[in-house]
């Protein structure tokens, strides 16, 4: 955030929060500084009301110090209405979107409705007013870090527990999907041309995936992984078929991160890639009412995997990604 005054939060279990009366003398300050020094920046941006206050500051910076080309954007624009994806524009701004609606989804609806959740966010009409819009997952607070979790919810509108969310006019082709990830998210570090495209001159970053994603079924989307990760023309992840040109594993560090014992998306609810991975998950001992009423089997191993997984400061930050706090 460029000043916490302006901290929009996301947490569609909550209302929508009403921001303090100094944020417009405070962010104003700040978008000052980064526009006469044309340093690029961005803001956490959900509800069209906060969109609204902080493009009114924009506005007054704009007529003072011309942005000219600055790349700058709004991360999330969940509920961005058409007349602030209009001023967006004229600014030359830019939107990243994320999918934690294939998250919150179903919060969103419980408090604002099924017609109000049709576009959160609208990207079609981003696209239609020729906004760059890049693709992202915003992971690991508020979704997963998993591309293809977010590509699923792209193409489908729906949510990761199969709730249907967009008509079809507001869901994307598979292309158009893949594109927003690849060439639209290089706008964003000022990279367009540059990366984003399998060019003569580009950046070599590629992947060999375990299914086509052009024609698996929808469904299957969301289960795609790498099995040979190029980035810059070096391999930096391979498996399988590729194992052999795997790099030499580096320390991770901290040494306390779950992603030392990372075995695999899932890893560690799921238990067998827990086990490959040397995740210590306490074993359920059946009883009487196990049978009688059945039995939480599932649910045990996914809290002792989740135990097992979390960090020593989980319990001060929740768990959730750290990262946030610093």
């Amino acid at each position: 955030m460029l000043v916490f005054s302006a901290a929009d939060f996301e947490d569609f279990l909550e209302p929508r929060p009403d921001l303090p009366a100094p944020l417009e003398g405070e962010l104003k300050q700040v978008v000052s500084l980064l526009a006469a020094n044309k340093w690029p920046f961005r803001l956490h941006a959900t509800y069209d009301e906060s969109i609204s206050r902080f493009l009114n500051v924009y506005e007054e910076v704009n007529r003072e110090v011309p942005f000219n080309g600055l790349h700058w954007f709004f991360d999330h624009c969940e509920t961005v209405s058409d007349r602030n994806l209009e001023r967006i524009k004229a600014l030359g701004g830019g939107i990243a979107i994320q999918h934690r609606m294939a998250y919150q989804g179903e919060y969103f609806m419980d408090r604002y409705g099924k017609k109000a959740v049709e576009r959160t966010p609208p990207i079609r009409k981003m696209l239609e007013l020729g906004i760059p819009v890049g693709a992202g997952t915003d992971a690991t607070r508020v979704a997963s870090y998993n591309p293809w979790v977010s590509l699923y919810w792209m193409v489908t509108g729906r949510t990761v527990g199969g709730v249907s969310m967009y008509p079809d006019k507001n869901c994307l082709s598979r292309e158009q999907a893949l594109q927003l990830y690849t060439q639209g998210s290089s706008w964003f570090s000022s990279e367009n041309g540059k990366k984003g495209a399998i060019n003569v001159g580009q950046l070599a970053d590629l992947a060999v995936l375990t299914d086509d994603y052009f024609s698996v079924p929808e469904e299957q989307i969301k289960e795609i992984e790498s099995v040979l990760t190029v980035v810059d023309g070096k391999i930096v992840y391979a498996t399988e078929n590729f194992s052999s040109l795997a790099p030499p594993s580096i320390p991770v560090l901290p040494e306390w991160s779950p992603v030392k014992v990372f075995g695999g998306y899932g890893a560690p609810v799921d238990i067998r890639k827990a086990a490959r991975a040397g995740v210590p998950v306490r074993e359920h001992q059946h009883e009487a009412g196990c049978y009688q009423h059945g039995c939480a089997h599932a649910a045990h191993q996914l809290l002792s995997g989740i135990e097992a997984a979390s960090n020593r400061y989980a319990g001060f930050f929740g768990l959730g990604c750290d990262c946030f706090v610093f």
